[in-house]
């Protein structure tokens, strides 16, 4: 067994600096949870999935926009066609009492006597009266059958402005939960520089106790540890906040802890092509521009329809029952009464002071300016693909350079502390060696988000947004 023998000097000495380096080391320790105290305990791993589902189901903006389309469904159903006839039903009763005094002046018996006055006191009448009556329009013109085809294509045309809705949401969503991404990573970024520069501290502390540099390189790596532990708190806050703004997208209480997903996948380049390709059939706003383009063609038709005549059938069937008192000359008496009455009806509008002619006029005119808006719908989303095709292959370029350049630095910091130990370089410079890798990781992580959601406005453009898994 080798035994190692110390002075009382170098004991001391050693006893000293170790003693000095466990105390920064502590007290970092203590400032780490009381940094990161919030962030230890386990939370809720918030999936891109997840969080897409808790907002088609507590968003107000869909919730509205959902309720628009119940509204046009309604509005579709065959209860608000015209198609169905028009059933009414009227009873009524009526009680009726009356004292009557009938005199005969002048009029004798056959004794020569005056006819006596006829008294009836309390007369009763009672009578009662029931119908029902059927109105059916059995032709308008067709104007019935292409409001009805309105109504259809205006419940398509909302059920489009949902879907729009919820594409500009998911948007928004992904905004903000890559921007939650975004802001962790940079966090985990400045707390792997924080350790880095507490455990410089400890080397530097070490290498001015044995007299191997100067305490300058200490309060160098003391106030670099300070700053780090700046940028990490401020970190710390943007993210708070950023979670709160993903809190209010998915409506849920603003103090919720949860972890996002960071990873992140790039489509196929041959898949978004395709899908380039096809916009023009699935875009929500050209898609938008047609179906009105239709529901005015549906209203000319309509209105051409007012120059047609209409014909109705109507029908009812009738129930009375009166009950007569006596009379001075007759006995009480009962009626009863059934009725059946069917007929039919034409009318045509000749002429209504050409009210008809300026709605047929406007119409078309409106299907005229439908038309335009759809041609100049074409050009602008043709007009931002491309844009947005362009911006994203351009940000995914500057992506793939960041992650090289974040390589780059990686092994540049490593030389770095190599030589620094070694004493061939200042602490000045392997600080900018680190600042240099902060910089180069941050950059990085903004490259990413940006080119996704660069990729993410593009797919919105060409109608697949919700179509894909992310």
């Amino acid at each position: 067994m080798m035994r190692i023998n110390l002075n009382k000097t170098m004991a001391n000495h050693l006893f000293h600096t170790f003693r000095l380096a466990w105390t920064v080391r502590i007290s970092y320790v203590f400032f780490a949870v009381f940094l990161f105290s919030e962030t230890i305990g386990a939370q809720e791993q918030l999936s891109k999935d997840e969080a897409i589902k808790q907002m088609l189901e507590n968003n107000f903006g869909i919730k509205l926009a959902e309720n628009q389309l119940k509204i046009a469904d309604n509005n579709q159903s065959i209860l608000n066609s015209g198609y169905l006839p028009s059933i009414t039903g009227n009873a009524g009763a009526q009680y009726d009492q009356s004292d009557d005094i009938r005199e005969f002046p002048g009029v004798f018996d056959e004794n020569g006597d005056p006819r006596d006055d006829v008294v009836i006191e309390g007369a009763e009448t009672q009578s009662y009266n029931a119908a029902v009556n059927v109105n059916y329009l059995l032709f308008d013109g067709l104007g019935r059958y292409y409001n009805y085809k309105q109504l259809q294509e205006q419940y398509n045309l909302t059920e489009l402005q949902v879907r729009e809705t919820i594409e500009n949401t998911v948007l928004q969503l992904y905004s903000v939960y890559y921007d939650v991404a975004r802001r962790s990573e940079n966090l985990e970024v400045l707390k792997k520089a924080l350790a880095i520069s507490r455990d410089r501290v400890t080397r530097a502390q070490y290498q001015f106790d044995y007299g191997q540099n100067t305490k300058l390189e200490v309060l160098q790596a003391e106030v670099d540890v300070v700053t780090d532990s700046i940028n990490v708190l401020n970190a710390k806050q943007d993210l708070i906040n950023a979670k709160r703004d993903l809190n209010v997208v998915l409506n849920r209480e603003l103090e919720v802890g949860f972890e996002v997903d960071t990873v992140v996948n790039f489509q196929n380049q041959l898949i978004l092509e395709s899908y380039i390709k096809d916009a023009p059939q699935n875009n929500v706003t050209l898609l938008q521009a047609e179906k009105s383009v239709t529901i005015s063609d549906f209203q000319i038709k309509a209105n051409k329809a007012l120059f047609l005549p209409s014909i109705g059938l109507t029908g009812s069937y009738g129930w009375n029952r009166s009950n007569n008192p006596a009379s001075a000359f007759f006995p009480g008496s009962i009626s009863r009464g059934e009725s059946l009455r069917l007929g039919a009806s034409l009318t045509w509008s000749l002429f209504d002071g050409g009210r008809n002619i300026i709605s047929l006029k406007n119409a078309r005119i409106l299907k005229d300016s439908e038309v335009l808006q759809r041609k100049q719908f074409e050009l602008q989303i043709e007009r931002d693909i491309a844009n947005a095709a362009g911006n994203y292959a351009n940000l995914l370029q500057i992506y793939r350079i960041r992650e090289q350049n974040v390589e780059t630095n990686e092994n540049n910091l490593e030389r770095s502390q190599e030589r620094l130990k070694l004493g061939q370089i200042s602490s000045i410079e392997f600080r900018q060696a680190q600042v240099n890798l902060i910089n180069a990781e941050t950059s990085k992580n903004f490259a990413k988000y940006d080119a996704k959601l660069a990729e993410l406005e593009l797919l919105r453009l060409t109608g697949q947004l919700l179509n894909i898994e992310f």
